[in-house]
């Protein structure tokens, strides 16, 4: 068996903004870029299509919206913003530790996270000191802005199951969003959702054998 978790309300939370548009204006301001009067407008516009499934990388969609207001940015220059506006202090959720322990004592383990925002993820992880350097960091990451696909669709669980190298089929995976994480147990895998199983019921159960 191996566990993937969700990322964000699942192992930590986050401080988001209400209003994104203004973090990553003010982060585009501190490297010279010259934000349109009418930002709000653009950002919240659709800028391309994308298919069913598919992510749409925040840094892309920014670039876009610019090009929208004829401002031009290097691609460089809109992912670091786009990365500093949302890299905010994160919490880490009560039962998580326990649960990626326990969860390490089984098998490999995941985190399966939809982010759009590139290296997020792990820059998150990193806060919440279950990064690289920490006995609890997951043996593989897998962000649908790096996968390509979002959950609830099959490629991304297929993804973090092949990179932890087992079938789909061995793959539990523990969230709190029951129309994305709940996704796992439609494509083959294993869905435990926090609402049924909280964090330290998850440890419990994870230690015992018995969370499936």
């Amino acid at each position: 068996m191996a566990v993937s978790f969700d990322l964000f309300g699942t192992l930590v939370d986050a401080e988001r903004s209400d209003a994104p548009w203004d973090a990553v204006a003010e982060r585009l301001d501190a490297r010279g870029v010259s934000v349109p009067d009418d930002w709000e407008a653009a950002y919240r516009s659709s800028h391309r299509e994308y298919d069913r499934g598919r992510e749409a990388p925040l840094d892309e969609h920014v670039r876009l919206a610019l090009a929208s207001r004829d401002v031009e940015v290097s691609e460089a220059t809109a992912r670091e913003a786009v990365l500093a506006a949302f890299d905010v202090p994160v919490t880490v959720r009560d039962g998580a530790r326990e649960a990626l322990a326990a969860a390490h004592d089984r098998g490999p383990v995941a985190v399966c996270s939809n982010c759009s925002v590139p290296g997020l993820v792990e820059r998150t992880l990193d806060r919440a000191d279950l990064g690289l350097d920490s006995p609890l960091a997951p043996d593989a990451v897998v962000a649908s802005v790096d996968c390509g696909w979002r959950k609830p669709f099959e490629p991304i669980f297929a993804a973090t199951a092949e990179a932890l190298g087992v079938p789909l089929s061995a793959l539990v995976h523990v969230g709190d969003d029951a129309r994305t994480d709940g996704g796992a147990g439609r494509v083959g895998a294993t869905s435990v959702l926090l609402e049924e199983v909280p964090l330290p019921t998850v440890a419990a159960r994870l230690r015992e054998g018995t969370l499936c």
